[in-house]
């Protein structure tokens, strides 16, 4: 059986850093996020700066994800420093695109650049707005205690799945095909540094991998989605592989990690305690600490703020990536 333990270790060895020890515990299941803690190809947070910058201060005209659009805001991307959205991708790495896409729509009702209908909002639907914007700023993803103008969810229902699709062509275009292209020659160069041995790993210690990601798993409509990178990556996926599964987001639906993730366990019959959580974004964290989940970061050294966030949230462990002798020490068979 699999065994994590933590109480040989020291607080700090290598790259591993041990945050809220454990102890000793059983696990037989690990769910992992997938931009950021094993794949490096879609380098996201650029692009999608971009996007929920034009969507805040230009608006959603009729056009707005026209192919000029696109080929616009492609030639934008990195081209200068943009401090609110560049943050609020740091800081919402995790959540849902959907979610990612409402809160440039509100940001933008806030700016006045976005108007939902030609009747403006009163003051008590634009206090309900900004109040959204500042939870979201927070990570959070529902909000069933306010109640919200049916002008302002229609309109976010309508506009950010297209949002979400513009953003995905842009990222398409201007990182992610050809990254994959990369990818495929190379995939080692685009897995975080000893993915693949750490999953394997786990498989050998009797720990079932499954994959979560905000992004849309590849089927008819989306051929170039997620499963494809990560068969580019040498990630072999199904039942008795070192990816027994993966759960992705949708177009239409928003679907917070929390959400995806005690939806798999309660599918396996899995209890958050035999659990092992690894992600990159402050939903993930989140999850796994409500869960009751082993919680495990993936961050590089440089990533300051996202490194104080997990503190905060309760991570057990943080580890600059998978080389780390100390993680076969951590996770071992018993």
């Amino acid at each position: 059986m699999a065994i994590l333990d933590d109480s040989g270790l020291p607080g700090r060895v290598g790259g591993l850093e041990i945050v809220r020890r454990l102890g000793r515990l059983q696990i037989t299941h690990a769910v992992h996020d997938v931009d950021g803690t094993h794949s490096l190809i879609r380098d996201w947070m650029p692009v999608m700066s971009a996007i929920l910058h034009c969507a805040i201060t230009s608006g959603l005209p009729e056009d707005f994800d026209s192919e000029e659009s696109r080929r616009r805001v492609v030639a934008q991307v990195e081209k200068e420093p943009l401090p609110e959205t560049d943050r609020f991708c740091v800081e919402s790495g995790g959540m849902s695109a959907l979610s990612q896409m409402e809160w440039a729509i509100r940001r933008g009702i806030e700016e006045g650049t976005i108007r939902v209908s030609d009747r403006a909002l009163s003051e008590e639907q634009n206090a309900v707005n900004s109040a959204i914007v500042g939870r979201m700023w927070e990570g959070e993803e529902r909000f069933p205690d306010l109640r919200e103008s049916p002008q302002v969810t229609d309109y976010i229902g309508e506009k950010a799945p297209r949002l979400f699709r513009f953003y995905e062509a842009v990222l398409n275009e201007a990182r992610r095909d050809r990254n994959l292209a990369a990818a495929r020659e190379d995939p080692r160069a685009w897995r975080v540094p000893g993915s693949l041995e750490f999953l394997e790993h786990l498989r050998r210690a009797g720990v079932s991998n499954y994959f979560v990601t905000g992004a849309v798993i590849s089927n008819a409509e989306t051929p170039r989605g997620m499963a494809e990178e990560l068969l580019a990556l040498g990630f072999e996926i199904g039942r008795g592989k070192v990816v027994e599964g993966i759960r992705g987001s949708s177009w239409e639906e928003k679907l917070p990690k929390d959400e995806l993730i005690a939806g798999l366990l309660e599918e396996l019959g899995v209890e958050g305690g035999r659990v092992l959580v690894v992600g990159d974004g402050r939903s993930e964290v989140r999850a796994g600490v409500g869960l009751g989940a082993a919680v495990m970061s993936r961050l590089p050294p440089e990533a300051g703020r996202q490194r104080e966030v997990h503190r905060r949230l309760g991570t057990n462990y943080i580890v600059v990536d998978y080389t780390e002798p100390a993680l076969l020490q951590l996770v071992r068979v018993e």
